[in-house]
């Protein structure tokens, strides 16, 4: 049903209520839905290839990896939840109704809050690999590793409660029309969530970085000028190198993110209600899209991730025993 205007209605039997269907070029909207769908197929599709890689191969339960699993889970989520969701959100009417739009902005929050949580997590353990080696081991374990990251979802789901739970108890409190998923939030909670998400966890990630990479410099530019043929020796040598990869390889993951994930926040500081503006779903998309970059990184760094993909597409991990295979 068309109104007056000639503009469609999502609900054409509620007049005065109804939103109007989004309108965009044909050729806009069959471009834009093909290419953020195939994004979103292939970034859960990778994810899950990471995820499948380091619950399965026993060589790869190290703490780092537990905790790369954890960012592999959340970016699985966004490919899985998140980009198709908010791609229906944006270029069609929300049909779903005011509870489901409520809990899509809830745990899509989550995932984002636990991805920031991860990022921090990667940044304190490569900083105690790097900046104090010997009492890595005890410092950082895997059972450590794996209470940390189940507290990183924990906290997640109980901090982003304190910013949704008008829409959880209220659901379309923020909706101007019927057919609209929106969520506003008032500038006090706006004011804290942009410290807790973005200048908190970015400061600790850029001053644990930038000692690690200070580290690192130094350590590289001593093993470069020490030569000894002691085995002992070289056997350090060899591990601050796989060290310092690693530190290279995740200090990667963590510039992606800040280039995907500060933009949306940094747009927040002029715009408390990001969600309502025109360009709020190029910066959710942007974010989201970070999400995909990373088993790409993977891939490109840890020759591990490779032999992995080969035992999982092979379908040599339904052998028994191919859990012990050397991926290393």
């Amino acid at each position: 049903m068309e109104t007056q205007d000639g503009v469609e209605l999502c609900f054409p039997h509620l007049l005065n209520s109804s939103c109007r269907k989004p309108r965009f070029h044909w050729s806009e909207t069959v471009f834009v839905n093909t290419v953020l769908s195939f994004i979103s197929l292939i970034t859960a599709a990778l994810n899950l290839l990471v995820i499948l890689s380091v619950s399965h191969f026993r060589q790869l339960h190290t703490p780092t990896n537990i905790l790369l699993l954890s960012l592999a889970v959340s970016d699985f989520l966004v490919g899985l939840l998140s980009m198709p969701a908010e791609l229906f959100r944006r270029y069609s009417c929300w049909v779903l109704g005011d509870t489901l739009c409520s809990v899509y902005i809830y745990v899509a929050s989550i995932i984002v809050s636990s991805s920031i949580g991860n990022i921090v997590l990667i940044s304190i353990d490569r900083y105690v690999a790097i900046c104090d080696p010997l009492h890595y081991p005890t410092k950082i374990s895997v059972s450590k590793a794996k209470v940390c990251v189940c507290l990183c979802w924990i906290i997640s789901a109980f901090y982003r409660i304190l910013f949704v739970k008008d829409e959880l108890i209220q659901p379309g409190r923020s909706n101007s029309c019927t057919g609209e998923c929106a969520f506003s939030t008032n500038s006090i909670a706006g004011f804290f969530d942009i410290i807790l998400n973005l200048i908190a966890p970015v400061s600790v990630i850029v001053v644990l970085y930038m000692r690690v990479f200070m580290v690192a410099v130094s350590q590289a530019r001593a093993m470069r000028s020490h030569i000894t043929a002691v085995t002992v020796q070289l056997s350090k040598d060899i591990t601050k190198k796989s060290e310092l990869k690693a530190a290279r390889t995740l200090g990667v993951l963590v510039i992606v993110f800040l280039i995907s994930y500060c933009p949306y926040y940094c747009y927040s500081l002029v715009q408390v209600n990001v969600t309502s503006t025109s360009y709020a779903s190029f910066l959710f998309f942007l974010f989201y899209f970070n999400s995909c970059l990373n088993p790409l990184i993977y891939a490109l760094f840890y020759p591990w991730f490779r032999k992995a993909i080969k035992h999982i597409v092979s379908l040599q991990i339904l052998q028994p025993g191919s859990c012990e295979a050397n991926i290393l």
